[in-house]
């Protein structure tokens, strides 16, 4: 890192407050020069082409541990005008970089983005927020002390019908709420085999991408075919990838920050591979009361690659006394209860949707909105914060399923209630030379 800190991190480091009471916006017609931290598929097929349709904003600079896609990354940014390069430190201490973007597997979210914050950078961090709970405060403390912009990639809060959807749960015109289920359903059969490890390709530094995780031999099933969610050194299965969009918005809707207890189970149903994560999970999260669920509520997660079947096969339902609410990216669907002592039948006014709302063209609309964000100062409703709490939510599963039990969550100490083996999962150690903090 620099060794005298510049004007921009002493002001970041009087907190997002002082530091925009002392600094004047940036205008709309200012360029706000990128750096890119992650050149695979999400930094290729989302990223990039999302950015560069912003007015005023431009790549200066890309890194990733894969030369090739570090190089096909770089010419499509800009070409020789874009700097490149392979370790994320040298990046963020560019000064023709303002705002870091990270697109990183999960093992390389944390580190990066405090040491933007470090830098006096403004940060897009794709979810989830880390391999660890124990990671997410010290990433919301780097945030607060630098007092920089954090933008969690976790893009269904700038969605118009997510927003009304949400707006509609809190009015409780779904009545009480005892139950949330949330699903993720694909088809993966027959699964990726069972390769070898063996030698990583010539352009990929492999020991740099295992970074602070506990370090492995290469394996081609993680690094390709989407296989890096299904590894300890890279991911943590399809319920923390996909499950923290999902968490996210019943926390949001729900008004609650962590859950009471989680219970989690599953395995390799479906087929056989070399994944460590299992391909069929089940996993339920209890509430306390709270703002919208009066006496608590239980959140019932599903998920399998077995079987996609489900028409909607992300989604939430909402269930409540009143009316029950499907949510997903498709939109939304309020259908009524059945009165007491009416039978569910096949036809009548119970089977379908009392209301549809479908989504506005606005799916992107989180890439803009982060510039606008940094412009202005303004703190996002997709924050470390947020992201945190569903990141933790789904580990929490994670850990119920390792020790094969349920634990009980104290979510304001960050810690598993009268069990030592579940509370060791909490923060992972990080591998020398790397180390977690502020």
């Amino acid at each position: 890192m620099a060794s005298t800190p510049s004007r921009r991190i002493f002001l970041g480091s009087l907190g997002l407050g002082a530091a925009t009471a002392r600094a004047k916006a940036a205008s709309a017609n200012d360029t706000i020069n990128l750096g890119l931290i992650g050149c695979g598929a999400r930094g290729r097929g989302v990223i990039l082409p999302n950015f560069t349709k912003i007015p005023n904003v431009r790549f200066t600079a890309v890194c990733d541990v894969n030369s090739k896609y570090l190089a096909n990354l770089r010419e499509r940014a800009g070409g020789e005008r874009v700097t490149a390069y392979s370790d994320f430190r040298k990046l963020v201490e560019d000064k023709n970089v303002d705002t870091v973007i990270i697109a990183t597997n999960q093992q390389w979210h944390v580190l990066p983005m405090i040491a933007a914050c470090r830098a006096g950078k403004d940060v897009y961090l794709e979810k989830p927020l880390g391999q660890s709970i124990g990671e997410g405060p010290v990433a919301i403390a780097a945030a607060k002390r630098y007092g920089r912009i954090v933008q969690a990639g976790t893009q269904q809060r700038s969605m118009e019908h997510y927003q009304k959807a949400v707006e509609f749960i809190q009015s409780g015109r779904l009545g009480q709420i005892s139950e949330v289920r949330v699903w993720d359903y694909e088809n993966y059969f027959p699964g990726a085999g069972s390769p070898p490890d063996c030698a990583p390709p010539p352009e990929l530094d492999w020991n740099t991408y295992a970074g602070p995780s506990p370090f492995r031999n290469y394996n081609p099933n993680i690094y390709y075919n989407y296989g890096y969610d299904w590894f300890r050194v890279s991911g943590a299965g399809h319920q923390v990838a996909w499950g923290v969009h999902h968490l996210d918005v019943v926390l949001w809707a729900m008004q609650v920050n962590a859950p009471k207890s989680a219970y989690a189970t599953g395995g390799n149903f479906a087929y056989t591979d070399n994944h460590e994560y299992p391909n069929t999970f089940s996993g339920t999260l209890e509430f306390g009361p709270g703002p919208v669920a009066k006496q608590g509520f239980l959140l019932h997660y599903n998920m399998r690659t077995g079987g996609r079947r489900e028409t909607r096969a992300h989604g939430k339902l909402f269930i409540g006394t009143e009316a029950s609410m499907i949510l997903d990216r498709a939109g939304y669907t309020i259908v009524k209860e059945v009165p007491r002592g009416q039978k569910m039948t096949s036809q009548g006014p119970y089977v379908g949707g009392e209301e549809t709302v479908l989504p506005a063209a606005d799916a992107n609309r989180h890439f803009p909105l982060f510039i606008e964000n940094v412009r202005n100062r303004k703190m996002p409703v997709a924050n470390v914060e947020t992201l945190h709490a569903a990141t933790a939510a789904a580990h929490l599963m994670n850990i119920s399923w390792e020790v094969g039990r349920a634990v009980r969550w104290d979510g304001a100490s960050h810690k598993v209630l009268h069990d030592p083996q579940a509370q060791k999962l909490v923060l992972r150690p990080y591998r020398a030379p790397w180390k977690l903090e502020v």
